[in-house]
This record gives structure tokens, C-alpha cells and sequence, in this order.
């Protein structure tokens, strides 16, 4: 039995000698010391580590394309709903506050389904998730067009075009944010920076196309609009995925093992890590009042005493300086002089302060001061677009971006339901849209304060992101402890030898 053990271990030895055998925590294990082998292993590990870093560039702007084109069609439609707004009121002869729910429940539902999406993504494949959302926004709009009350809108425009957007954001954002590493706050900035542009032009595109086919027509051309996104997603190419579950055997199978496999697909151990929930409850307060003027800014415009047209046209003149601002932002926080979430606390707190200020510049009756805030205003709201997810990369790692973001999407889901409604029910009680603004941007500057309570927040660089062993050795270790509850009394020796080897390896 010892010379048996003694050739078992040699090639065992052997073995991990020639065929390069790696440990899960990224270490190389290599007992030949000769100056060949280790130059092989010095380059393999460095064009992994290179791998791992993203390749800046190559497809991934491919991709920022793509990303470019599905946020405009997400985010900038959604942001230029305000048009439809004033139709709804005057066509359903409802409350301010009843209309509101059709774009909170909307947003809300985006938001609420992301962390589906990101499990999707994680267990399947990230195209199909992009192109089945892009068929469920197109239809959703198209479905709108034919409505007769407010419940067929919340349903249509918002459960069912809300799950198509959740289905598109995640899984484009977290692509993107995959692809780079360096000019990862840039690409972002390109991706975003069409929500802007198609705000500038949406606005009086939809004016006119509810002038020209009633707000029924308008929808349906939104809807086959929307089904753009579907060739979008077929632009993401199938990737390796470092932490695929492994196939274990059906005795392993147990209804433990499954729900530990859900949670690892929706990061759910996140939940316990303070640094993340910090960032999630800052992200979800300034989420509150962030979209109030794009959802009642025109309708404010309009009240105090400006055209249609003019009114249309602030909201365009905000999404203009929205794409400069997502750009600039982008570019100056790659440059690296500035920590990125020092700079999204500025932005954060300069587009909670210019909200407030929007409906005092047109208590005078001057139109060039609404518009002056409202191309600051949208400048900042920009900048800080760039850079909020820019974050997370650092908060939770890259590995994980892709969980987090759905879970972020998740908890602020309420916060997006609340803020619009909230918004129209201080216009009913007040008449006007002064306190709805004053409101929107307070909770933007409450989120502010929120982000500087995060760890090591004044430390003039960033912490190094946190690291966690790879999803195929964590499910090696729980199938092995399964298996020994489940063996026999004559097979629990040699399962513990094996799980013993499992952790040495992970050390």
C-alpha cells in the first residue's frame, strides 16, 4: 500500500507538472524550476491577466454602438414621454397624478426586472436576454396604441415595454462595462451620450407625430421604432464565462444545492456587504427626483405660459447638454486625477441644486432662464450618467458587475415608482410644480450625502476591489459536503480525503 501511494502521488505530480494545473485563486502551480517552463508561465499568465483587464478596444466599441443605439431607444424615449403627458390629461380627463403612474410604473417595471435579466444573462446567453427585450418594448407600444383606459396604458407602456427595457439595460451595460477596464468611464459616457442626443430630437419629433397622427398613431411608430434594439443585441457576440456552473450528478442535485446556484446567479451574498449597500441606498435616494423634469418639466413649461413648441424645445435644449456632459464627464474621470466617486457626488449635488432652481427661473415669465438652468441642469444630470456605474466596477469587482447592477436596478425600482407620482400629487395639492421640483431635488442632494458615508470615501485613491474565489471551486466544495451527508457510513473516509484535497487547493 505505500509503494502504491508513493506512484499515485508521482503522478499525481506529474501531472500537475506538465499540464500546467492552476488553482481557483489565480496562482500557478509548477514544481519544474527550469528557465523554459517559467518563461511559458510568465507569458500565460500575463496574457491572462491581460485578458482579464478587458481589451479596450476591438469589438467592445462594436458594442458601444450597439449600446449607443438601444439607450436611446430605452432611456431617451422614456425621458421624452413628457409630450404624451399633457394627451393623456386632456384625452382620459384624469388627475395629474393618475397619468403619472403610467411612466413611474414603467420605469419601475425596468428597473424591477433587471435582476432577472442579469441571472438570464448569467445562466444563458446575454443575446438572446437583449433581443427578446427589444420585442417586448416594440410590442408593448404597439399594444399601447390601441388603449381605451389608464389600465390598459399601465399594462402596456408599463409592465410590458418596462420588462422589455429591464431586459435590454443590464445586459448592454454590463457588456460594455466587461469590454473595458482603462476607458471604461469614457465608453460608458459614448453609450449613454445618445440618451441625450435623442432627447434633443425626440421631443419635437413626438410633438410632431402627435399633431400629425394623434398620440395612437405616434405610439405605433414608437413601437416599430422600438424593434431596433432587437438587431442591437444580435451584435453580442457569446463569451467565456469564467464561473459556468459545473455539472455535478443528480444525487448532488438537491433543492439546496439549486437555490445556493439562484443566489449565485443574483449575487444575492452582495446584500450583506456594506460598501454596496451604501452605494445602493445613495443610488435609489437622488433616483427619486432624477427623472421629475424629464416626465413634467414640459407640462410645467407649457403652464406657466409657453408654447408647445418652446416647451418641447427646453426639454431638447437639456438633452443637448446632456450628450456634452456625458462625454466630458467620461473623458475627465479616465484621466485619473480625480477619484470617480468624488466626482459623481459633485454632479449629484449640482443636478439636485439646478432642479430646484428650474422652477424659480420661470416664476419671472423669462424663457431664456428656464432655458439657461435647463442646459445646466441636463449638462450635470449627463455627467453624473457616466460615472454612476462607473463605480460599481470598484465597489464590488468586475466579475460581479453584472449581478450587482440587476440588484441595484432592483431596490431602486421603488424609488423610480414613487418619484413621478409623488411628483403629480404635490401639482394636485398645490396647483403648480414649484414644490414637486423643490422636492425631486432634495432627495437628489440626500443622495449626495448618502455616497460620503461609503468606506474610505476621503482617501484620495481607491481601495483595491474585493476579490472571491470562482463560482466552479465554491460548487466544488458545497457538492462534495452534499455528497458526504448523502454517503454511505463506508464512504465518508475517503469523501473527507477528497474534500480535504478540495480546500487545500483553494488556499
Amino acid at each position: 500500500m505505500g509503494a502504491l501511494g508513493a506512484v499515485t502521488q508521482s503522478c499525481s505530480r506529474f501531472q500537475e507538472q506538465h499540464l500546467d494545473v492552476r488553482a481557483p485563486c489565480g496562482r500557478v502551480q509548477s514544481w519544474d524550476n527550469s528557465p523554459l517552463e517559467m518563461t511559458n508561465i510568465k507569458s500565460k499568465s500575463q496574457s491572462r491577466s491581460d485578458d482579464a483587464e478587458g481589451p479596450d478596444g476591438g469589438w467592445g466599441w462594436v458594442l458601444v454602438v450597439a449600446m449607443f443605439v438601444s439607450s436611446s431607444l430605452v432611456f431617451g424615449l422614456m425621458r421624452s414621454l413628457g409630450i404624451f403627458f399633457v394627451e393623456f390629461v386632456q384625452y382620459f380627463e384624469e388627475s395629474a397624478q393618475a397619468i403619472s403612474w403610467i411612466s413611474s410604473t414603467g420605469l419601475a417595471a425596468q428597473q424591477f426586472f433587471s435582476p432577472l435579466a442579469a441571472a438570464l444573462c448569467n445562466a444563458y446567453n446575454p443575446r438572446v436576454v437583449v433581443m427578446t427585450g427589444g420585442f417586448l418594448a416594440g410590442l408593448g407600444l404597439t399594444l399601447a396604441s390601441q388603449s381605451t383606459c389608464l389600465v390598459h396604458l399601465y399594462l402596456t407602456m408599463g409592465v410590458i415595454s418596462g420588462f422589455g427595457w429591464g431586459m435590454v439595460f443590464t445586459p448592454m451595460v454590463a457588456t460594455v462595462m466587461a469590454n473595458f477596464t482603462r476607458r471604461r468611464a469614457l465608453a460608458l459616457g459614448l453609450g449613454f451620450s445618445s440618451i441625450g442626443l435623442s432627447s434633443f430630437a425626440f421631443n419635437p419629433l413626438f410633438q410632431l407625430l402627435v399633431e400629425t397622427y394623434a398620440w395612437r398613431g405616434a405610439l405605433l411608430i414608437l413601437g416599430g421604432l422600438s424593434l431596433n434594439i432587437v438587431p442591437c443585441g444580435a451584435l453580442i457576440r457569446p463569451q467565456r464565462r469564467s464561473k459556468a456552473p459545473a455539472k455535478v450528478d443528480s444525487e448532488t442535485k438537491s433543492c439546496a444545492s439549486i437555490l445556493r446556484r439562484i443566489a449565485s446567479y443574483l449575487e444575492l451574498s452582495l446584500l450583506t456587504e456594506r460598501p454596496y449597500l451604501t452605494y445602493t441606498l445613495g443610488v435609489t435616494l437622488f433616483n427619486v427626483g432624477y427623472f421629475v423634469p424629464y416626465f413634467h418639466l414640459v407640462a410645467h413649461s407649457r403652464q406657466v405660459g409657453f408654447s408647445e413648441y418652446q416647451a418641447a424645445f427646453v426639454m431638447s435644449a437639456a438633452g443637448a447638454s446632456d450628450i456634452l456632459g456625458r462625454i466630458v464627464s467620461g473623458w475627465f474621470s479616465d484621466l485619473g486625477h480625480f477619484r470617480v466617486v468624488h466626482l459623481l457626488t459633485l454632479w449629484t449635488g449640482l443636478a439636485g441644486v439646478f432642479i430646484m432652481l428650474l422652477p424659480v427661473s420661470s416664476m419671472s415669465g423669462s424663457y431664456t432662464a428656464l432655458m439657461v438652468i435647463s442646459l445646466l441642469y441636463g449638462f450635470c444630470s449627463g455627467a453624473l450618467t457616466s460615472v454612476v456605474f462607473a463605480v460599481l466596477p470598484m465597489i464590488v469587482g468586475v466579475e460581479r458587475t453584472m449581478g450587482a447592477l440587476g440588484l441595484l436596478q432592483l431596490i431602486e425600482s421603488g424609488a423610480g415608482l414613487l418619484g413621478t407620482p409623488l411628483s403629480g400629487f404635490l401639482k394636485d395639492v398645490t396647483g403648480n410644480y414649484i414644490a414637486s421640483f423643490m422636492v425631486a431635488g432634495s432627495f437628489l442632494l440626500l443622495g449626495m450625502l448618502t455616497m460620503t458615508t461609503l468606506p474610505r470615501f476621503f482617501s484620495c485613491t481607491d481601495p483595491a476591489p474585493p476579490q472571491r474565489r470562482s463560482l466552479d471551486a465554491k460548487e466544488k466544495v458545497l457538492d462534495l459536503e452534499l455528497e458526504q451527508m448523502n454517503s454511505s457510513p463506508s464512504d465518508k473516509k475517503h469523501t473527507v480525503e477528497s474534500n480535504d484535497l478540495e480546500n487545500s487547493k483553494l488556499c
